[in-house]
């Protein structure tokens, strides 16, 4: 089985974008609130790390995982 590794583009002008809002606006929870809660639970990993940090700073070339949703960040288009 593969994963498909979803693109996450920035907004024009952001060079970050705050993780749970990553899992947020793609749908992949049920809002912000659910979002920071499986992130301090230790489900969201960023390059293959866990990461508790529910506003940490998600740039260009991260790859954030999530319940078996690949999401890559990428520049605004």
């Amino acid at each position: 089985m593969t994963t498909q590794t979803q693109a996450f583009a920035l907004l024009q002008g952001d060079e970050f974008v705050e993780l749970y809002k990553v899992l947020k606006v793609l749908g992949l929870v049920n809002g912000g609130g659910e979002a920071k809660h499986v992130i301090t639970e230790g489900q969201v990993t960023v390059n293959g790390e866990v990461d508790t940090r529910k506003r940490k700073k998600c740039v260009v070339g991260d790859i954030v995982s999530f319940n078996g949703a690949t999401i890559e960040i990428v520049p605004a288009q």
